[in-house]
């Protein structure tokens, strides 16, 4: 949600930031990363116990890059400096909690956090193969204390759905395909001495297919991705599976700088595209398949992952194929 000034809250994520005019990757001065830290010790010393130091203090935590680092020393040393004068200010720095964990309505983990054991406590609950059943479970952390709770959760799984639905928190991927119409134009170009020739062109009409809409074998289909990513990141592997029955147009792998830079790599399985940079905000990027041999197939859902940080992923949703005989 934007705010009348500079502010964006993400309700979804818990976080703020201030939006800020782009500047050239050079400068160091109107740094967004260092803004962020500034205003966040302005925060401290006006309302530091407030919702928005704590979605401010969330924001520069979620951009490390790969999980490390900010963009510079610099960076690092101005969030560094807000986040301990935030931790302060907040009453973190001297924590007392009592904490249960219960899952459907049974305590299965309980513990007390002080200064004495807050870097020793028994942090992780892990609950694995049939202690957690198919079905609806609820997940409830129970506080009892002053101090501030901060808490992650991660489900992996195999899932057996037939049509798997997209999934994603900081980074969402979308998917779309496009059947491609050959049109035949006819252009007006200036010939050698100047007079008016005409030029026969081929352009594309683009169609979106839905799940399951019939398709010809030759038909030409264009695969889009588009990334939304809420951070920046580095290093992110956007991975397409390839459904059986289609073929790449393009086949030889390289770096590609239309929508996301990255390079991509045309596999027998699926087409990968790497990239170094992933900013803050949404990036598209294409590739053109052939239907080839009729069926009925499924395109597995595109994957998102930090190659540093395993625990940023997203996965698109799952996209049905049918094939019929060519004329």
């Amino acid at each position: 949600a934007r705010q009348a000034d500079a502010r964006v809250v993400d309700d979804e994520n818990q976080t703020a930031w201030l939006e800020l005019p782009a500047n050239g990757w050079w400068y160091w001065w109107h740094d967004p990363i260092e803004t962020q830290a500034a205003f966040l010790k302005l925060l401290c010393a006006v309302e530091p116990k407030g919702d928005l130091a704590a979605r401010i203090a969330k924001h520069l935590l979620n951009n490390r890059r790969n999980g490390t680092y900010w963009n510079s020393t610099r960076d690092t040393a101005a969030v560094i400096d807000a986040l301990a004068v935030f931790v302060k200010a907040s009453g973190e720095s001297k924590p007392d909690a009592k904490l249960e964990v219960v899952i459907d309505g049974v305590v299965k983990k309980q513990v007390s956090i002080n200064a004495d054991n807050l870097f020793s406590f028994d942090s992780t609950l892990v609950i694995e193969g049939d202690e957690l059943a198919s079905g609806k479970h609820t997940l409830e952390l129970r506080k009892q204390g002053g101090s501030p709770l901060y808490a992650n959760a991660y489900l992996t799984l195999f899932s057996k759905e037939d049509m798997i639905p997209a999934a994603g928190l900081e980074v969402k991927v979308q998917r779309k395909f496009y059947k491609l119409t050959e049109q035949k134009t006819k252009d007006l170009v200036a010939g050698a001495r100047g007079q008016a020739l005409q030029q026969q062109g081929i352009k594309y009409v683009r169609t979106e297919l839905a799940s399951g809409d019939p398709l010809t074998s030759g038909d030409l289909v264009e695969v889009e991705l588009s990334i939304d990513s809420k951070n920046d990141y580095e290093y992110v592997l956007i991975a397409d599976p390839k459904p059986a029955g289609f073929e790449p147009v393009e086949v030889q792998s390289g770096w590609s700088y239309e929508g996301l830079n990255s390079y991509r790599e045309y596999r027998d399985d699926k087409v990968a595209f790497f990239a170094e940079r992933l900013p803050q905000g949404r990036h598209n990027v294409s590739y053109r398949v052939k239907a080839e041999i009729p069926g009925r197939f499924s395109a597995l859902p595109t994957k998102a992952e930090g190659m540093y940080a395993p625990e940023l992923r997203a996965n698109a949703a799952e996209w049905k194929a049918l094939i019929g005989e060519g004329k």
